[in-house]
């Protein structure tokens, strides 16, 4: 079974620019070329991009 991806525009939700994507997956980290923000890939058809979760810090517990 073949991994979905997609291609096309989406927009940053951040500063509104539009960003082109080839062969994304769902849940795929992107970064948008105007301002720079890592997006996250929430849904391929259609492509749509919300700002990509912190990463929380690891103090080894």
């Amino acid at each position: 079974m073949a991994l979905k991806t997609a291609s096309g525009t989406a927009e940053c939700p951040e500063c509104f620019a539009e960003i082109e994507v080839n062969n994304v997956m769902q849940n795929e980290i992107v970064q948008c070329p105007e301002c720079g923000v890592d997006l996250e890939v929430v849904n391929i058809d259609p492509i749509e991009l919300a700002p990509a979760p912190e990463e929380e810090e690891d103090w080894g517990e």
